[in-house]
């Protein structure tokens, strides 16, 4: 069945964390890590692919750590899956289509691409600050 990866459940987590602790508070991998129950070293790893792509900030020094790049309403799930596995595709063929070595006799991609459109529209759709008033509740 489908599954998202470690890293970006990792990251969906490491992000959800930062929201909550406010946006300007700079957190270490290692508090992180222990206050989500996660790999610190796998958590690192998720954290530089989200700070490459701005959802988080790294900062140096004493007090170093990371913080939200930007606001919770302004990041969503669709942001942290391609900061993390880049474009989403269910299928082989979904990312390159030579990849494939049946796609000619394929009669289900046109439903895994519908199926895989749904998924692209619903992450973008669910902000981070969407899921925050969702454990709020």
């Amino acid at each position: 069945m489908l599954q998202v990866s470690r890293k970006f459940e990792y990251g969906l987590h490491a992000v959800i964390y930062l929201a909550t602790k406010g946006l300007g508070r700079v957190v270490t991998v290692k508090e992180m890590a222990d206050d989500i129950g996660v790999s610190q070293e796998f958590l690192s790893k998720a954290m530089q692919s989200l700070k490459k792509a701005g959802v988080a900030i790294s900062v140096q020094g004493v007090k170093g750590g990371y913080r939200l790049g930007k606001s919770t309403p302004e990041i969503t799930v669709a942001d942290i899956a391609l900061a993390i596995e880049g474009v989403p595709h269910l299928m082989r063929c979904g990312q390159k289509a030579s990849s494939c070595e049946i796609i000619s006799s394929c009669h289900h991609r046109d439903y895994m691409n519908s199926l895989q459109q749904k998924i692209n529209e619903l992450m973008a759709g669910t902000t981070i600050d969407s899921l925050l008033h969702q454990i709020h509740r």
